[in-house]
């Protein structure tokens, strides 16, 4: 499990701008916006490991202390979510 810099709950992902699913995280990173990746710890390493080579690059704390239901439940979503970030 990784997890770099300050961690974020999912309260405070709740409470925050965000984006949802890896799709809409890529893009954000790609934007410069994001401030902290979250990356379920039962998400797919094929989806997990490129995710966190990317925020190690670019220096984005990951926090992957939840599953994909918590991040989805956080989100305020009805399916489970792999990736989320704050904005």
């Amino acid at each position: 499990m990784q997890k770099t810099g300050d961690e974020m709950s999912l309260e405070e992902l709740s409470a925050s701008d965000f984006v949802v699913g890896l799709k809409e995280t890529e893009r954000a990173i790609d934007t410069g916006k994001v401030k902290h990746v979250f990356i379920a710890k039962d998400c797919d390493e094929r989806i997990a490991l490129p995710l966190l080579e990317i925020c190690k690059e670019r220096n984005i704390s990951v926090n992957r202390e939840f599953t994909r239901k918590e991040i989805g439940r956080a989100c305020k979503i009805k399916v489970k979510a792999a990736t989320a970030a704050v904005i």
